[in-house]
């Protein structure tokens, strides 16, 4: 088995670029103003290398997973994420920039896990991993898709810790927390119209 440096290089470019304006890099933005980046780094790429496994390993089947049972399960993780970071506190006056952030590893991680990898069913990503893999090759595949969603993922958490240290926490919360909401939002009306 070939690794065709080109292979892996479409796939890390198509995959990236789709995975840009998607729902998971505004909420792994949203996580890491109020986590650990790190951890939830792991958790978020640990649920990409899973969903690119399992796209490369069953090509076009997951598409045919039960959209909408999908599409509601992410909308209420969304939500949950919303009201987490709506109700948290974050004081404006606070001088060191308080507020409580989640830093265990574990909670963390479960929690960036769990977002992505069940937001990530039926994806456009996950997708267009499944028939890139049919078309050129499994290994070069699955290389470029994890490097990208992977990439994308630590982009997201730098601009949120960048942020997170030039606005104070409440306001980053509610923006944060507002974004969530229109993901839980939208991801629920499509769930109704398909």
């Amino acid at each position: 088995m070939s690794l065709d440096p080109l292979a892996i290089l479409a796939a890390f470019g198509l995959i990236f670029l789709a995975e840009l304006p998607d729902k998971t890099m505004f909420a792994s933005l949203a996580m890491g103003t109020r986590m650990r980046p790190l951890y939830v780094w792991f958790g978020t790429s640990t649920a990409f290398v899973a969903h690119v496994a399992l796209a490369v390993g069953a090509g076009g089947l997951l598409g045919l997973l039960p959209d909408t049972a999908v599409k509601l399960v992410s909308a209420a993780l969304f939500a949950f994420g919303a009201f987490v970071l709506l109700r948290s506190g974050g004081d404006d006056d606070e001088a060191d920039g308080g507020g409580r952030t989640i830093t265990g590893f574990w909670p963390v991680y479960t929690a960036a896990f769990m977002t992505v990898f069940i937001s990530e069913w039926g994806d456009l990503t996950q997708i267009t991993t499944a028939n890139l893999a049919a078309s050129n090759g499994l290994l070069p595949t699955a290389i470029g898709s994890a490097a990208a969603l992977m990439t994308v993922s630590a982009l997201a958490l730098l601009a949120g810790r960048f942020i997170a240290t030039r606005v104070p926490l409440r306001t980053v919360q509610r923006f944060g927390g507002l974004c969530m909401a229109a993901l839980a939002t939208w991801t629920l009306v499509q769930a109704f119209t398909g």
